[in-house]
């Protein structure tokens, strides 16, 4: 659609020109219920949109963005427009500007089915409806007229007409008068972060209160709401817990009182993200709301996001890039916000262990990629910008910060984002406005730093060199560091060398350690001269660097006869992601890394960890491992996992974790097993197969062809809820059938007819790794539908497919030549759309490799 990819050049010009004063929105929502119009059009909701603004340059031109079906009326200063000539689907064209102006937009904006915009979602339970936005990074043109860019900041009043058993929430705290809910005026924020959630949801509230320093007093009221079908399972007094324990640890350290009123926050269903932080209004996944047993790790992890989320109302809302180029300015912060308020504040002591393997592991991935860009990155447009909410900008950020708090103190970290708030509060940045409070409160030059951590590329690899004297001790400890030929920056790097070796009990523990400085090609440690031989050299204990770990032979061999008597959970941690990185690079095969999960993950105490290496052994058995040894790693996994299972303390969640890899990897001899848990003919003591346990072992059962469309009905109709939907349509696009396959790619390439939700879980269903030769004829469906897809559907939508369609169980070189063509006869694709395809084929490439790896290991 013309202009509706807002290019940074244009976003700067505008800028340049407007200054927004205020926004007054008012939108009517009543039409989201009943059965719509039927013709086949959206079914829309009236929008009336009136902006204030000023113009630097009077006569001069602009436009205001909006997608919308149609538009009612125009009017600019008083003077009626002809919404036919000025607008054209997604700008409204602005002519002979005054120097102040009133823009007046009344139109007809669509539901969104996909996540984007105002969302629509009808409950299969019981019938309700309801409603809530998300934007980022631009679709609040969807529900309103306005100018969509970060630095265009602006106060908004919004008033919403809704059906009348409803209750309605916005970033201010409303009330309702004479039918219409009215809320406060916002500070001063971003299009992007504005939000409007309305329908029955079950509401719960509570408060916090904290005495100021000059002696005044905050009070926030908080809220917590999901469907009301949720509603049993909601333990909103944990989210408030975690509210609360946040709202202490910020106001500490950030010296800066919340600054917008309430905080609500809403768990919505159909969310494309993980969270929102729409300031006051809060929006997450429902999924963070528990229908039946998990692990301290999930627990964990919604802790985490409700941290993060808190942390952007400073870092983002308080104070917002100019621009998606520093999109990081946000997003790293708070991801590393999560994991440091998780471990100061909350139950989650042990935060910077997941950080360490689960988060950097995303990172590592993103930065090997040929679409690895610097933290700062060249943001060109819109679709960039979405492309970039990625494991550099988020993870590897997040690391890199966690070091710069190493680097330059964590007292005058933190001082400089206190002045960092107040110097720029409601204003926008960019990387040079941090850098100089830095600067300021460290007394460092924060130039270099910037340069060879935020403005490069890739990922560094340190191995320790070790040599020992005559009489058994080190010599000469030295760290060597390499770069990939892509991106050779070599970095600075403050690391930490553990030494540890085994005592007389076997256990594997550290009896040196030594800081240093690590810079150019090989850095000598001098402090660990003389210390005694080292069964095992980390180079990067206690996690203080962004690296991939590299370990030299003595402590591979120690590691392959002794990892699991490695008593710190961090260091264990870390040589687990260590080892497979060391797989994914095609340096360890990849059934010697199952093998390691196989002998020593029943040890594994971090539940959070273990479940990570079950991720990673499903990937390994999937895409590493050579083709002629797959049949066979899935009978030892098979084994392994039920051993593990029977052996885990009844009702523990190591037993619950073992139960869903069990389903995850289970070959046609586990099968049984799954059925007689579903249908109690077979027990493992303290298992308690809960619903969405009996999910997790449907689609294993209906992709081996165990269960069909009608034990799956028979299931829907026992959880006949929206999981339960969501669930059932991934086991049915599951099942082994030609016609199954058909229909589950018409359904979502061939029509739009699914939410994005439904769309999500039939991708899901379809590639499974027991049906390679049945997927095999959509390798040239897939490359003869993306470019009309990503042309036809919303990014998002487009986004899902395209990822989650690559034929990434084809792993032979001729689905790498079939890519290679596809790229050859595309270059004018969409920038966004040729770096998904490149990405997806960087990950074959790297499968095939590493198969080549492990079938190496067979003949050595």
């Amino acid at each position: 659609m013309p202009g509706e990819n807002l290019s940074r050049d244009e976003a700067r010009e505008r800028a340049a020109l407007l200054a927004v004063d205020g926004y007054e929105v008012s939108l009517d929502v009543r039409s989201a219920l009943g059965e719509g119009d039927g013709d086949g059009a959206p079914r829309t909701f009236r929008s009336v949109t009136t902006i204030r603004f000023r113009c630097a340059e009077p006569g001069a031109s602009s436009f205001a963005d909006l997608i919308a079906p149609s538009v009612t009326s125009v009017s600019l200063n008083g003077r009626d427009l002809d919404p036919s000539e000025v607008f054209d689907g997604s700008r409204i064209a602005l002519e002979d500007l005054a120097a102040e102006n009133e823009l007046v937009v009344d139109a007809q904006c669509a539901y969104s089915r996909t996540g984007e915009g105002l969302h629509r979602f009808v409950d299969p339970e019981d019938g309700e409806v309801y409603l809530y936005t998300q934007y980022e990074p631009a679709d609040s043109r969807r529900v309103f007229a306005n100018f969509e860019q970060p630095d265009l900041k602006a106060p908004f009043r919004f008033e919403v007409r809704a059906p009348e058993q409803w209750t309605v929430w916005s970033n201010g705290a409303g009330e309702l008068t004479d039918g219409v809910w009215r809320f406060a005026e916002t500070k001063p924020i971003s299009t992007y972060i504005t939000c409007v959630v309305a329908g029955p949801y079950h509401y719960v509230t509570d408060s916090y209160t904290r005495e100021l320093p000059d002696g005044g007093r905050l009070e926030i009221p908080l809220g917590a709401m999901c469907r009301k079908g949720l509603a049993p399972h909601f333990d909103a007094d944990d989210v408030f817990l975690i509210t609360k324990q946040g709202l202490d640890f910020f106001h500490d350290h950030f010296d800066y009182p919340y600054p917008f009123g309430k905080y609500d926050q809403a768990f919505v269903p159909e969310y494309n993200l993980g969270a929102m932080e729409n300031p006051g209004l809060v929006t997450f996944r429902e999924e963070y709301i528990f229908r039946g047993k998990v692990t301290r790790a999930s627990y964990e992890g919604r802790a985490n996001t409700i941290l993060h989320e808190m942390a952007h109302m400073w870092f983002g809302d308080l104070v917002t890039m100019e621009w998606w180029d520093d999109l990081w300015l946000k997003e790293s912060f708070a991801d590393f916000m999560g994991a440091f308020a998780n471990v100061g504040a909350t139950r989650f002591k042990d935060a910077w262990i997941t950080f360490a393997n689960r988060r950097k592991a995303w990172a590592y991935r993103a930065d090997q990629l040929p679409s690895t860009h610097p933290i700062t990155a060249d943001i060109r447009d819109l679709e960039d910008a979405k492309l970039n909410f990625d494991g550099i900008t988020y993870a590897k950020g997040a690391s890199v910060l966690k070091q710069l708090a190493a680097y330059v103190g964590q007292d005058a970290f933190l001082e400089g984002a206190r002045r960092y708030f107040k110097r720029h509060a409601y204003g926008n940045t960019r990387l040079g406005d941090l850098l100089a409070v830095l600067e300021e409160t460290s007394g460092r030059d924060m130039g270099a730093w910037a340069r060879s951590w935020l403005q490069t590329a890739g990922v560094n690899a340190l191995t320790p060199q070790v040599l020992l004297d005559a009489e058994g001790r080190i010599d000469e400890l030295a760290v060597l560091q390499e770069a990939a030929e892509s991106h050779p920056e070599l970095r600075p790097h403050r690391v930490a060398v553990g030494l540890y070796r085994r005592g007389a009990d076997g256990t594997l523990q550290r009896y040196a350690r030594a800081e240093a400085d690590v810079d150019g090609p090989r850095t000598v440690v001098a402090e660990l001269a003389g210390a005694e031989a080292p069964d095992l050299v980390l180079v990067n204990d206690d996690d203080l660097t962004y690296c991939k770990t590299r370990f030299d032979e003595t402590s591979l061999a120690t590691l392959r006869e002794a990892l699991g008597e490695l008593t710190d959970p961090l260091a264990r941690a870390l040589c687990w992601s260590a080892l497979w990185n060391m797989t994914r690079d095609a340096l360890l095969p990849a059934r010697e890394f199952i093998g390691l999960v196989l002998r020593f993950g029943g040890r594994e105490s971090d539940i959070g960890v273990l479940q990570m290496l079950h991720a990673w052994a499903d990937s390994a058995l999937t895409h590493y491992v050579a083709p002629e040894w797959r049949e066979r790693g899935a009978r030892l996994l098979t084994e392994g996992a039920s051993e593990q299972l029977y052996a885990a303390g009844p009702g523990s969640e190591q037993q619950l974790a073992w139960a869903r890899f069990f389903a995850r990897v289970t070959d046609e001899r586990g099968l049984e097993l799954l059925s007689g848990l579903l249908d109690g003919k077979a027990t493992v003591e303290g298992l308690v197969v809960d619903q969405e346990l009996r999910w997790a072992f449907l689609e294993p059962l209906a992709a081996h062809g165990v269960v069909g469309e009608s034990e799956l009905a028979d299931e829907l109709a026992r959880d006949d809820t929206a999981s339960g939907k969501r669930h059932q349509v991934r086991c049915l696009a599951a099942r082994p059938s030609e016609a199954v396959k058909a229909q589950a790619w018409a359904q979502v390439v061939e029509s739009d007819a699914l939410s994005n939700a439904l769309v999500e879980a039939t991708i899901g269903g379809f590639a499974q790794a027991s049906q390679r030769e049945l997927l095999a004829p959509y390798t040239e469906k897939y490359f003869a539908a993306i470019d009309r897809v990503w042309r036809e559907r919303s990014i998002q939508i487009g986004m899902d497919v395209v990822r989650g369609l690559f034929p990434a169980l084809q792993q032979s070189r001729a689905t790498l030549d079939a890519t290679d063509a596809w790229l050859a006869a595309h270059e004018d694709a969409a920038p966004a759309l040729r770096r998904l395809v490149l990405e997806s084929r960087d990950d074959l490439a790297r499968a095939l490799r590493a198969q080549e790896c492990d079938a190496a290991a067979s003949t050595g």
